[in-house]
């Protein structure tokens, strides 16, 4: 399969709060990079939703972003692909990436 990632990831273990169609939902992110996350959830989500979603960081804020599903396994998780991220955005997620 080819390998479509354009960023590197890093293994995590973030507390995550998100928002799609299905509701509020708390998460897992347990992988991140700065085109992208994958959310370890029991919610359900449809590829292509955009969704919101509030990562905690390990300084304890919360990271707002929002970002498209773009794969979902039932009663596993979901990939997200980060859209509109900002400059300062970028910079906060380089922050938990880069360590």
């Amino acid at each position: 399969m080819e390998e479509r990632r354009e960023e590197e990831r890093k293994d995590v273990s973030l507390e995550v709060r998100w928002e799609g169609g299905s509701g509020h939902h708390t998460a897992r992110v347990s992988d991140l990079s700065l085109g992208g996350c994958y959310l370890d959830t029991l919610g359900q989500a449809v590829v292509g939703e955009v969704i919101g979603i509030e990562i905690r960081m390990p300084d304890g804020s919360w990271l707002p972003l929002r970002g498209t599903v773009a794969f979902y396994k039932p009663g596993m998780g979901f990939s997200v692909c980060f859209t509109f991220l900002t400059d300062e955005e970028q910079y906060q997620l380089s922050q938990v990436v880069n360590q």
